[in-house]
């Protein structure tokens, strides 16, 4: 049995895979299909004269990620290590008050997309949605006004690949708009290098704080204890309308409505998550041009709709973000390094463990990712002696119990 990854097949069969669909849109056999495996997420299943290609490596997150890609090794701050190089830092929202109050924490993404459909002249916005057919599980999409915008703002905590479609980006007439995952803009971000067509076409890449994706059988249970009947469901809302929103079911005639707090559907689904998200090191999405999420910091529960933490990561997001701001799309007041810490400090200190649960893969010889640019020893090393040792051996019991100590082939 190889303990080693040699193929894009390996990735996926020691759940390293993400599903962002980066390899279906990179393969030019038609030899990729996407599935949606309930109980673990969106999974590409390989023809056998593609299983075992080791070009698809190269554009594979699951496979690795390079921290460093966009702003270089150089660290300017002591908080460079923490969250990545940041050029601004602000706070904000979305100027449209229907975008702010729809979307999940001030509707900033949104906004900005808006902007660069409207101003910028982009072609469209490559993104996430609700699948009507399916409400509980999403499909890749392409929006091009604020109509379908405003209809598809919100966190949507289930799988998603959004890379399936890079080539509708790469075919457009002029650049367009990406939203996805940090795991997402990752693969966008080696995708790119590699297909100069694909580089001209991406006009902003934009990213979300993320915490991990739960599988659809996380959201299956939630609709189970909420007692709906699947087949009467219209449409599955994870948050928004309000900050930081419901978890919202409407079923029947779309009148019958059923939901959770925030925090308490949220607390169910983390349980969800796959073996490659409790890996991830970077949550804060480093590889894009802006992230943002919650400005947790500023949270109070006064009926506040929601603000951002934006980070500006490259020279192009700083100039679409100074134009959209003086056109008035989005409101943005300066923020500091150490605020962001404070806001995201959840996600901050799971990043911290990363080191000892890869160290703990290592001691079953479980292949890991390869990390570049991301500090993680740095950040362990700090922790209490405790914390080390239940970074390390917590993830050896949870590797044993949940069988990822072996491969295991999906199809």
């Amino acid at each position: 049995m190889s303990r080693t990854i040699q193929s894009i097949q390996d990735v996926v069969d020691w759940g390293l895979c993400i599903g962002c669909g980066a390899c279906y849109s990179a393969c030019t056999k038609g030899a990729v299909s996407l599935v949606n495996v309930e109980s673990i997420g969106i999974r590409p299943k390989f023809d056998s004269q593609c299983a075992t290609c080791t070009k698809c490596l190269t554009i594979c997150p699951g496979y690795s990620v390079d921290g460093n890609s966009l702003t270089g090794a150089e660290k300017q701050s002591e908080f460079d290590h923490e969250f990545g190089r940041a050029l601004e830092i602000w706070e904000g929202f979305a100027s449209d008050p229907e975008i702010r109050y729809h979307a999940s924490s001030g509707g900033i993404l949104s906004a900005l997309a808006l902007y660069c459909l409207e101003r910028e002249k982009m072609t469209s916005v490559l993104h996430v949605g609700m699948n009507p057919e399916i409400p509980w599980t999403n499909h890749t999409i392409q929006s091009r006004n604020r109509e379908e915008i405003l209809s598809r703002t919100g966190s949507r905590y289930a799988p998603s690949s959004p890379c399936e479609k890079l080539r509708t980006v790469e075919e457009s007439e002029s650049p367009c708009v990406f939203i996805g995952k940090p795991c997402d803009v990752a693969a966008v971000d080696m995708l790119r290098r590699q297909r100069p067509e694909l580089d001209r076409k991406l006009g902003l890449v934009l990213t979300f704080f993320c915490a991990g994706v739960p599988s659809t059988n996380g959201t299956l249970a939630l609709l189970n204890s909420l007692d709906v009947p699947i087949d009467r469901i219209q449409s599955v809302r994870y948050r928004g309308e309000g900050w930081p929103g419901r978890f919202k079911v409407q079923y029947g005639d779309s009148t019958q409505v059923k939901s959770y707090s925030y925090e308490e559907s949220w607390g169910r689904l983390t349980g969800y998550r796959s073996l490659r998200c409790n890996l991830c090191p970077d949550g804060l999405g480093r590889v894009a041009d802006i992230s943002c999420g919650d400005a947790w910091q500023r949270y109070t529960d006064n009926g506040d709709v929601g603000r951002s933490i934006v980070i500006v990561r490259t020279e192009r997001g700083r100039q679409i973000l100074e134009r959209a701001r003086r056109a008035n799309y989005i409101t943005l007041k300066p923020l500091g390094a150490r605020e962001v810490c404070v806001a995201q400090r959840n996600l901050l200190q799971r990043r911290k463990e990363i080191f000892g649960r890869l160290l703990g893969m290592r001691l079953l010889f479980v292949p890991i990712p390869q990390f570049v640019g991301f500090s993680l020893f740095r950040s362990w090393i700090r922790l209490p002696v405790w914390q080390k040792l239940r970074s390390v051996l917590g993830t050896i019991r949870r590797l044993v119990q949940r069988g990822h100590w072996q491969r295991r082939p999906i199809f």
